[in-house]
């Protein structure tokens, strides 16, 4: 299951090895079909990183501080910092391909 990113939980989250975000929202229809491949990363790359989900109707200002002007935005971290930044729809094999790169 992909952790829920918060502005409160972010750091945590993302300071430490490779994290993937997907910024998205309840009502973008790319985004439902991401979703279900962003779970599906979250189960396969459990203890080789971090994937998670950020709502941007409800955190707008992790969405503001990446920029993120579009949904589904994919944005990989490493060691907190962003390194890589997919807008649109992705699929797994692309996703998997960034963040063996960053390992």
């Amino acid at each position: 299951m992909a952790v829920a990113i918060t502005k409160e939980n972010f750091t945590e989250n993302v300071a430490q090895g490779v994290s993937l975000l997907d910024f998205w929202a309840p009502w973008c229809g790319p985004c439902k079909m991401q979703l279900p491949i962003v779970e599906e990363l979250s189960d396969e790359l459990k203890g080789t990183a971090t994937i998670a989900k950020v709502n941007v109707d409800e955190e707008p200002e992790l969405a503001s501080q990446f920029g993120v002007m579009s949904i589904p935005t994919l944005i990989l971290f490493k060691d907190g910092q962003p390194v890589d930044k997919l807008v649109g729809l992705q699929s797994k094999a692309a996703l998997q391909a960034k963040i063996q790169s960053h390992l």
